[in-house]
């Protein structure tokens, strides 16, 4: 998309200059609702009730060290900005439309939706042969770039005075965009790691990409695995990443009472309870996995009351009820939707005995961390985050395991229900852990002084 200088300096907030600088933050993917219509979600009830994960963490950790954010979104819903204020956390969000160009190539997409699709070419556009196959894969390709409005995110950063721009994943088109914008604009451009989607796109990796990064002005990076692997891979110098953890209200999420949680919720007190929380999607978060660890924990202990606790909807949502009905045993309680209630997510967490976290493939999960909040021992499967997550492993307040390694989870699993006492003292280890290094204002203080050294 071409820019002209109308674009980024028209539709200003005259009051913007006397506005203290706020930090523009923007999400990865093409247009917002993919993710929102994969769990079940309206765009305007996001953003009316409020995000969750590592935005909100972003958002608030920032407001506690006098940082302001804006929300960017890109939707295909909507003809014209729209501006919701989101009082929590003293934020704007808004919600853009996409250019035409790029509704124009969507049009073509019988799924363009990559949370309900393998992402095939044929699943996308499907049968297609000849010419307009070529034509539609160079279309494929480009859309990503075509997706962010630049003009109007231009006019949205000086209408709000931002004073830097910061990005989901820096693997994406939406960072190669913004960093394009920021050099015309004069603001630094920044990246956090939160595992949206390793970009397919051979042209942009090997030709662009190195470029984009290069040229940012700095990277949150929580897992030390991909702090290394960024710097080899872009020859980036060690002070250009930081890691940075997501962040968590420790007010919010907290260890009340475990038996008042379990009276509201229906629980006897002698039962043990294993929770999970999150977005249905097998592939990832491996729920076919901790469901075969669950048929073996019961069938091994069938004199006990145990019971599996599991919140959340996504696009695997009927794969998991086929699962669950498929079970011997029927003691797993699922609530299917996405819930926005932190309080309801913060009860639900604190009925439980243990937290479950199967996932093979993660950012930086703030699930397990919000767990930990709540006092709750962890046992995981070492997706990218995790280990840095329990650093010490037990001293950390939980136990790590090899990725899909049925065996292992099992028998983690079953060594904290076997001895309720010690997973008692795993759950305060960690919380310390959680006050320690994930609060909103350590995380705060540590964004806000990465995006004061980019020059933001």
């Amino acid at each position: 998309m071409m820019l002209t200088e109308s674009d980024l300096q028209g539709d200003v907030n005259p009051m913007a200059d006397k506005m203290e600088p706020a930090i523009a933050l923007l999400p990865w993917g093409d247009v917002w609702e993919d993710f929102l219509d994969s769990i079940g979600v309206s765009l305007e009830t996001f953003c009316t009730d409020g995000p969750g994960g590592w935005m909100l963490g972003y958002m608030d950790g920032l407001r506690r060290v006098g940082v302001r954010t804006v929300l960017i979104l890109i939707s295909a819903r909507v003809d014209a900005p729209v501006r919701y204020e989101y009082a929590p956390t003293d934020s704007t969000i808004v919600v853009l439309p996409v250019p035409k160009g790029y509704r124009a190539i969507r049009r073509q997409m019988l799924n363009p939706n990559p949370y309900l699709s393998s992402g095939s070419f044929a699943e996308v556009f499907g049968d297609v042969g000849g010419v307009r196959r070529i034509w539609l894969k160079i279309l494929n390709q480009l859309a990503p770039y075509l997706a962010t409005p630049l003009g109007l995110v231009a006019q949205e950063l000086r209408r709000y005075n931002c004073s830097a721009i910061f990005c989901q994943d820096y693997e994406s088109a939406r960072f190669d965009a913004c960093v394009l914008l920021g050099r015309l604009m004069g603001l630094p451009v920044l990246a956090t790691f939160q595992g949206g989607s390793y970009d397919p796109n051979l042209l942009a990796r090997f030709l662009l990409r190195r470029l984009t990064v290069q040229a940012c002005g700095g990277l949150a990076i929580g897992p030390q695995t991909e702090i290394e692997r960024v710097c080899q891979t872009y020859n980036l110098p060690s002070d250009k990443t930081a890691q940075i953890f997501n962040p968590i209200d420790l007010g919010l999420w907290n260890g009340s009472d475990r038996n008042e949680a379990r009276e509201k919720l229906g629980i006897p007190a002698e039962a043990q309870v294993v929770v999970w929380h999150g977005r249905i999607e097998f592939s990832t978060k491996r729920l076919d996995l901790l469901l075969d660890a669950w048929e073996q924990i019961c069938r091994q202990r069938t004199n006990r009351d145990l019971r599996l606790h599991l919140m959340g909807t996504g696009q695997d949502a009927e794969k998991l009820r086929d699962r669950i009905e498929a079970l011997p045993m029927k003691n797993v309680l699922w609530l299917d939707k996405y819930v926005t209630d932190r309080t309801e997510i913060q009860r639900f967490l604190c009925a439980g005995d243990v937290y479950a976290f199967p996932s093979i493939y993660e950012g930086f999960p703030v699930a397990p961390i919000e767990a930990m909040a709540c006092g709750l021992p962890l046992v995981a499967a070492a997706a990218s985050g995790v280990p840095d997550i329990l650093k010490h492993g037990e001293a950390s307040g939980g136990l790590v395991v090899p990725r899909s390694d049925v065996a292992a989870f099992t028998l983690a699993l079953g060594r904290i229900l076997d001895d309720p006492d010690w997973g008692r003292e795993l759950g305060k280890r960690a919380r310390r852990r959680v006050e320690e290094y994930f609060s909103l204002e350590v995380v705060g203080g540590q964004l806000r002084d990465l995006i004061l050294k980019s020059g933001g």
